[in-house]
């Protein structure tokens, strides 16, 4: 039997206990400061990141994997025997996609298999577990694939940000809208629609209350998700990743709800102190 290596880039945000624990491959982005890149969670931390941020003033932002990078990821596992399932954040987000098929192209025909998941941070870290879980179980690399494609439009993302800061200075709010939205306390809510990110709500006033309605949009409608899994991502925010974790928990029968940690998209892009749930919606049995 083939064995099917399963990579994901670093956007995914994968805990390193669940990239040992299900044998993840991890092919990084880059976070360029400047000049300067640097391998995300190899050298560079989202610490590191808002330390610079708060120093200098000056935003990063990241940037693809080179088709080389792929080659030298996915080879060795090749060599061996393997064929590689690659789920690439949004292609409508970066150009990792484009690189990873470029890559694909250069090694051993149907050797490697790239998904678009359309979804970045913990919404591609869904769709990787259970790719890592049907590999694990003996599926074929072509099995996976069709099971991606079918899952990845059932994945929800919603992201609150705490502060306007991060999206003014990489230009994704005018100097009006900013101010305006400062002075108000205005927090946006973002969402992920066939792989864009949009801006799908407002909220005004604490943290709290935007939390408490993000909730109860989820417990309205928890008969139409998956209670396998539910990720909470944060940036700074572990005590409010916390509460929605345990709310939760006590507020309906999901099985795991996972905290991680948002990792250089949501720090470059949203800043800190943003939390985001992540859960996939049912769907008919293959």
């Amino acid at each position: 039997m083939t064995q099917v290596k399963i990579f994901a880039d670093s956007i995914s945000d994968i805990p390193q206990a669940w990239i040992e624990q299900y044998d993840i491959g991890i092919v990084p982005l880059y976070v360029v400061f400047g000049k300067t890149a640097y391998k995300d969670r190899l050298e560079i931390t989202t610490d590191d990141i808002y330390r610079r941020v708060e120093e200098s003033g000056e935003l990063p932002h990241t940037s693809a994997p080179s088709p080389a990078d792929f080659i030298s990821a996915f080879s060795p596992w090749i060599e061996q025997g393997s064929k590689i399932v690659f789920i690439s954040m949004s292609s409508k987000l970066s150009s990792t996609y484009q690189s990873a098929m470029i890559a694909a192209d250069e090694l051993p025909e149907d050797s490697v298999y790239v998904v678009d998941s359309l979804n970045v941070s913990g919404g591609i870290a869904l769709l990787v577990i259970k790719a890592a879980l049907a590999a694990q179980a003996g599926k074929s690399a072509e099995d996976i694939v069709s099971m991606l494609h079918q899952d990845r439009d059932h994945v929800q993302i919603e992201v609150l940000v705490d502060t306007l800061d991060y999206l003014h200075k990489g230009g994704r709010v005018s100097n009006v809208q900013h101010m305006i939205g400062s002075l108000l306390k205005i927090r946006p809510i973002l969402r992920i629609k066939e792989g864009v990110v949009i801006s799908a709500d407002k909220y005004r006033g604490k943290t709290e209350k935007a939390v408490e309605r993000m909730l109860q949009r989820i417990t309205d409608n928890f008969y139409k998700i998956d209670r396998d899994l539910i990720i909470v991502a944060q940036t700074l925010a572990n005590k409010t990743a916390e509460y929605i974790k345990t709310a939760l928990l006590e507020r309906t029968d999901v099985k795991e709800v996972a905290i991680i940690e948002g990792g250089c998209a949501i720090s470059c892009h949203c800043g800190p102190r943003t939390v985001a749930i992540m859960y996939r919606n049912k769907q008919l049995s293959y």
